[in-house]
C-alpha cells in the first residue's frame, strides 16, 4: 500500500481535476491488421476492443508475436489499422488529417522505446529539452530531472550514462510535455534485473505524480501486477482483461 505526504496528494489531486480522471478516456474498438497478401497474409490483429480510463497503467501482456506492439503503434498513430477505430479522449484518430494527426502525436502522446533513441552530441537536460519544444505548456525541466534522480548528471552525454540512466532521460523527453498518454514499448527489455525496477519504478511515480495514463507493452508477466489494468494478448486477440485487485508497488515486483 503507498504512503502519500499531504503535498503528494494535493499534487495527484490537482492533476486529477484538471485531466478530468475517473471518465473514459482511451477506447480501442474492434482493431483489426493485416500484413502481406494472399498465401503470405498475416492476420496481426483480430478485433481488439477495450477501453482505459485516464490515469491507468495498462499493461499489454503477451509473448512475441502476439500483436502488442503493432497494438500500441496503431493506438500511438504511429500505424494504422484495417478495421475498427481509435478513440482519444472522445477523438478518432483514423479520422484526423495527417498534419492534424502529427499535431495530436506531438502535443498529447509520449513514446519510450526499448532502445533510447537518445541525440548523442546533447547532454541529458538538452535531450529532455527537445520533448518541451514540442509542448505549449512542459513541465519544468529542473524539477523533473529531480524527479528522475537525473539531476547530478545534466549535463552528460548519453555515452557518459549507465542503460538505466539513459531510459530515465528518454522518459523524461516523452513526460516533459506532459502528454495524456505514455506509450511504453518493453522499456525495460534492455535492462537487468535491477534497473528494470528502477524503470518501473519511475514510470509508476510519473503516474502518480503527473497523472498520465500509461500503456505499456511487456512480455514480464510480473510487470502486470503493477497495473491498473491487464490485457493478454495471443495471436491478435484478447485472452483476458481485467482490472487488478491486488496491484502491488513495483518495488515489490519479483522474477
Amino acid at each position: 500500500m503507498f504512503i502519500y505526504s499531504h503535498e503528494e496528494m494535493f499534487i495527484q489531486e490537482e492533476y486529477v481535476n484538471q485531466k478530468g480522471a475517473g471518465k473514459m478516456f482511451l477506447e480501442i474498438h474492434d482493431l483489426k491488421k493485416c500484413y502481406g497478401n494472399n498465401s503470405n497474409k498475416a492476420e496481426v490483429l483480430r478485433g481488439i476492443s477495450f477501453t482505459v480510463e485516464r490515469g491507468e497503467i495498462c499493461v499489454l501482456l503477451g509473448p512475441s508475436g502476439s500483436g502488442k506492439s503493432t497494438l500500441l503503434n496503431i493506438i500511438g498513430g504511429i500505424d494504422t489499422a484495417d478495421n475498427g477505430f481509435v478513440s482519444i479522449n472522445g477523438e478518432k484518430t483514423a479520422e484526423m488529417k495527417e498534419r492534424t494527426l502529427t499535431d495530436y502525436r506531438r502535443k498529447h502522446l509520449g513514446y519510450v522505446f526499448q532502445m533510447y533513441n537518445l541525440i548523442p552530441n546533447l547532454s541529458v537536460k538538452e535531450n529532455i529539452e527537445v520533448g518541451a519544444y514540442l509542448s505549449s505548456m512542459p513541465l519544468k525541466i529542473d524539477e523533473l530531472l529531480k524527479t528522475l534522480g537525473l539531476y547530478e548528471h545534466r549535463h552528460k552525454l548519453p555515452n557518459q550514462l549507465s542503460g538505466g540512466q539513459q531510459q530515465r532521460t528518454a522518459i523524461g523527453r516523452a513526460i516533459v510535455k506532459n502528454p495524456d498518454i505514455l506509450l511504453c514499448d518493453e522499456p525495460t527489455g534492455a535492462l537487468d534485473y535491477h534497473t528494470s525496477k528502477e524503470i518501473l519504478k519511475l514510470i509508476e511515480e510519473v503516474n502518480r505524480k503527473y497523472g498520465n495514463t500509461v500503456i505499456m507493452v511487456t512480455h514480464n508477466d510480473a510487470i502486470k501486477n503493477m497495473a491498473d489494468r491487464v490485457i493478454k494478448l495471443r495471436d491478435g486477440q484478447i485472452r483476458k482483461n481485467y482490472l487488478n485487485e491486488e496491484k502491488i508497488p513495483a518495488s515489490e515486483l519479483d522474477w
